[in-house]
């Protein structure tokens, strides 16, 4: 039943680096290709990337879950740890298949371990592209990056079960939408139209960012001098300690071709996270945004920049960290929700990781 894809591993040097990294060629074979269901998977390129596709379509039983459907999700994770290839997944689907009772729970449970053996070993993207409730939305939360169609929605409960229990009338949208995700929860990275732009996301993001744990990112080819002067940055910042100025205008006045891709723009917008290349070379950026909370650190700032910092570390992404911050937000609702715990979870990451640091 599983059509394992041929893999041929060559360890190479890194000409800027003694460590050894992996090239591995995978050939674009389907796995379990003929086993029905709502799950398939295959190995594919995606802008001249290998990444392992997982598709899991509502076309049939609205994408409910069967024991063999989670087994198929499994298989993608293991796929690509084993191959060493990030993994891209499409997903739409309405929980685990009640049909199958206990079955199907365990299914579940065998496809969230398996994606969650994929951190820190390969990257993991999902693009949400239909409804994504109960089990299945789970895997958001574990996935590194997670691009949502305008006409998705995820939920762990849905809006029967929140009226029920609190008596609040709410529907698809306004729980679980895009724009929810987006601003509120900060499940979402980024919101497409439709799913060509959703995986024109995904490429975007891949190309910052490389294969496994164990390879440098993508160089970038660049005209842009490393040497030149950037006296706009100090022009951007006002001469006023209380004035008020947009971070990522700073950002791309550093970074080459003034590109900079930010991420999860609208959750935590006091925190500013995203890659940009200095001289071809990929950097994470974290920065303070003196437009939202004057750049102080809340609870969900600080969430946002220690998964980032963690991402980077994970992958052989250097940090750059522009700091202009009076300190953290004060309140008694953000203490008693724990912020010393959260603001810990900041400082650790950075305490732990071990890629430069400027």
């Amino acid at each position: 039943m599983l059509a394992n894809p041929v893999c041929t591993w060559e360890t190479k040097h890194s000409p800027s680096s003694s460590s050894e990294t992996y090239a591995v060629t995978v050939k674009p074979v389907a796995l379990r290709s003929k086993v029905p269901g709502v799950a398939h998977v295959e190995v594919r390129q995606l802008n001249g990337r290998q990444v392992v596709w997982l598709e899991v379509t509502a076309d049939a039983h609205r994408g409910a879950l069967s024991f063999d459907a989670s087994s198929m999700i499994a298989t993608a994770a293991r796929t690509a740890v084993d191959s060493r290839l990030p993994l891209v997944a499409v997903m739409a689907s309405s929980g685990a298949d009640l049909r199958e009772g206990f079955s199907a729970l365990h299914g579940w449970g065998l496809a969230a371990r398996a994606l969650t053996n994929c951190s820190g070993v390969v990257p993991t993207i999902i693009i949400v592209d239909g409804p994504t409730v109960s089990g299945p939305a789970l895997f958001l939360g574990i996935a590194d990056h997670v691009i949502m169609t305008e006409s998705a929605y995820a939920f762990v409960s849905g809006p029967s079960m929140v009226a029920e229990f609190t008596g609040i009338a709410i529907d698809n949208e306004e729980l679980g939408g895009p724009s929810t995700h987006a601003r509120f929860t900060g499940a979402v990275t980024a919101v497409a139209t439709d799913r060509q732009q959703a995986v024109e996301i995904a490429e975007n993001i891949l190309a910052y960012i490389p294969d496994h744990l164990d390879q440098e990112p993508p160089r970038w080819e660049t005209d842009d001098d490393v040497t030149r002067l950037t006296p706009e940055a100090g022009d951007a910042i006002p001469p006023s300690s209380t004035g008020s100025y947009d971070v990522r205008t700073v950002i791309r006045v550093l970074a080459d071709d003034a590109e900079f891709l930010e991420l999860k723009p609208h959750w935590a917008a006091n925190l500013v996270t995203g890659f940009a290349t200095f001289g071809g070379q990929p950097v994470g950026i974290v920065a303070n945004q003196p437009l939202a909370l004057a750049g102080t650190l809340d609870i969900p700032g600080s969430q946002k920049g220690a998964r980032f910092v963690a991402f980077c570390d994970a992958f052989n992404i250097p940090i750059l960290t522009l700091v202009d911050t009076p300190g953290f937000y004060p309140g008694k609702d953000l203490e008693w929700r724990g912020m010393i715990r959260h603001g810990a979870q900041l400082v650790f990451a950075y305490g732990r990781a071990t890629v430069p640091r400027i």
